[in-house]
């Protein structure tokens, strides 16, 4: 078991998550607040010239079953829509990772949380569904890469880790996860008979595409993508609850600011308020269910973003607008401060 502890960035994180994995290419362009992935990876994997190309280059590698990735930020992930709709519709696994800045446009280098829609709700054309991840440490960075590779490849589908220019940024201590042997051509066709990865004992050709120009067989497709959505949905919802049980208030927050809504629940208990907080780490799937259940007793919810109000959404629905639900938010890279959240928390829910 490695028990090693290094002090890393987040984004050189997931790069060294990557190799530990044994992923077979990782494709991407350089942009702030995630450059720092490719530097690390420059040894040990070709990058692109732009987004589009990465973006296509991971399409292709999927389509063999191979184990690949990209990275980048905002901008050049609006750039990658296309081929994120082309990934979904043709069922094959990549991991995606966008490390978010300040929009709308080129924005800010700083850190951001307004990228939920697209990530969540499906950034390109037609019904699909992402699994989203949201890390809130440098050790979830590094621990999220395995578990987006592997959920991408039980599911056939595609996993992304939406982070944030902070949580990127950020130096903390991690253990980096053991090493895994990059998977044999032999291994991957058994794990992946779908793949287009040769005939090799002349197998019946496998054919890989998002084209459907049958209207029928196209709905076909479409149904048995929302079978697979319903099952992720029933199966991998995760989520942190910190401190439930008895709260009055509860705070529902991810990545950066949760780790502030942490100190600011502290504050609050101090001062003898109730509240609890609410992680969710699938921000896709949404864990409704146990947002709903920990919300039964409760007076109010604050939910806090870096957005104008995204997450919020799934919130009001989750808790089918039993109790009241305010939202707070800062733009432009600034983060709320602790202080700052528990007397938004008075102002709007404890002393309205």
């Amino acid at each position: 078991m490695n028990d090693k502890v290094t002090l890393m960035k987040g984004n050189e994180a997931l790069a060294m998550a990557m190799i530990r994995y044994g992923a077979d290419g990782y494709f991407g362009y350089p942009i702030t607040p995630q450059s720092e992935v490719l530097e690390k990876l420059e040894e040990e994997m070709p990058w692109e010239t732009t987004e589009v190309a990465a973006i296509n280059m991971v399409y292709g590698g999927a389509m063999t079953g191979k184990a690949v990735c990209t990275s980048t930020s905002s901008p050049g992930f609006s750039l990658m829509q296309e081929g994120v709709s082309y990934l979904a519709a043709s069922e094959v696994p990549a991991l995606l990772i966008n490390v978010q800045r300040g929009g709308p446009g080129l924005g800010t280098i700083h850190a951001s949380q307004a990228d939920y829609f697209q990530a969540c709700k499906g950034g390109g054309h037609g019904d699909y569904h992402m699994i989203v991840l949201a890390p809130s440490s440098v050790q979830e960075m590094a621990d999220m890469v395995a578990l987006g590779f592997d959920l991408a490849f039980k599911y056939r589908c595609v996993s992304m880790i939406l982070a944030d220019g902070t949580i990127g940024q950020l130096m903390e201590k991690v253990v980096l996860p053991e090493q895994r042997p990059r998977r044999t051509d032999d291994e991957i066709r058994k794990q992946c008979p779908w793949a287009v990865n040769g005939r090799k004992g002349m197998r019946p050709s496998n054919v890989v595409t998002s084209l459907e120009l049958d209207d029928d067989k196209m709905e076909e497709n479409n149904w048995r993508f929302q079978a697979c959505y319903r099952e992720i949905e029933k199966n991998e919802t995760r989520c942190e609850l910190i401190d439930v049980e008895d709260c009055d208030y509860l705070i529902t927050a991810f990545g950066t600011t949760a780790r502030v809504a942490m100190k600011t629940m502290e504050l609050a208990r101090a001062e003898g308020i109730k509240v609890g907080m609410f992680r969710p780490i699938t921000l896709w799937p949404f864990p409704e269910k146990q947002l709903r259940e920990a919300a039964k007793n409760v007076k109010g919810i604050l939910c806090v973003e870096l957005n104008a109000g995204q997450m919020v959404e799934d919130v009001k629905l989750a808790v089918e607008c039993k109790m009241p639900v305010e939202h707070y938010g800062r733009f432009g890279g600034n983060v709320p401060t602790p202080d700052e959240l528990l007397n938004v928390l008075k102002e709007k829910l404890i002393n309205k």
